[in-house]
């Protein structure tokens, strides 16, 4: 009885064109393939590396302590290349490989597999630059470790210590020498907190940059056409009653 009282609520409320209020709402939610996921975070990582250890090989990434980033109007045009580059492609091809690998062959899943590649592989990121080998990966990476590049110990060797029978010729030289230690180690510490806002700037732009690539990279993969007038004339993703 209750049963059919239901029913013929159900269907007045229709008649008296209130179906959609009555009706549940049905969620239509994106299925994340994991697998194609990490696949994809893995090949990210691994074209970065490339392409970093490249850049190191031609000389467009200077490791040394002393080349830290105080200028950034004095960055070399190769170092630029290579971090913009390296970011882009590497997240681009994390970001193809996982929408491939799941087989999308719609835009929005595509990018939603690509930006959570993006999220995996930020953590790889972290801890691959606490172990010290962000920096193989290019110069911007290595300021997800401030510790790595903006370290306040100056790489700069004092002077040694004068004997008891130093000759006033070696008196004054090592007066030279301390003092020219002085000013470096002084410069150092001074430029310091300009090479740390440096250094996080580069990092936040090849994050950027790198979920840029990641997206696109992954809706490259899916197929379908780069424009965002294209689901206006597409068959529907969900189907639902």
């Amino acid at each position: 009885m209750l049963v059919a009282q239901k029913e013929t609520n159900r269907t007045e409320a229709y008649n008296l064109g209130l179906g959609s209020e009555a009706r549940h709402e049905r969620w239509a939610h994106c299925h994340v393939n994991w697998t194609a996921i990490a696949v994809g975070a893995l090949a990210s990582l691994a074209v970065a590396l490339v392409i970093g250890l490249i850049g190191i090989a031609l000389g467009a990434h200077l490791l040394r302590p002393e080349d830290r980033i105080v200028d950034m109007r004095k960055l070399g045009i190769g170092a630029l290349i290579f971090s913009v580059c390296g970011a882009f492609f590497s997240a681009a091809a994390g970001g193809w490989v996982a929408s491939k690998i799941a087989g999308i062959l719609h835009s929005e899943p595509a990018m939603i597999h690509g930006a959570i590649v993006w999220l995996v592989t930020i953590p790889m990121l972290l801890v691959a630059t606490a172990v010290g080998a962000g920096s193989a990966m290019g110069g911007w990476y290595a300021g997800l470790n401030p510790n790595a590049t903006t370290s306040a110990n100056a790489p700069f060797t004092r002077p040694d210590a004068l004997s008891a029978s130093a000759t006033p010729e070696q008196v004054a030289a090592y007066n030279t020498r301390q003092d020219e230690y002085n000013r470096n180690v002084k410069q150092w510490q001074d430029d310091t907190p300009r090479v740390t806002r440096n250094s996080a700037l580069g990092a936040i732009t090849a994050l950027l940059i790198a979920l840029a690539g990641s997206v696109i990279g992954a809706w490259v993969a899916c197929g379908e056409p780069m424009n965002f007038s294209h689901h206006r004339t597409r068959k529907p993703m969900y189907h639902t009653p």
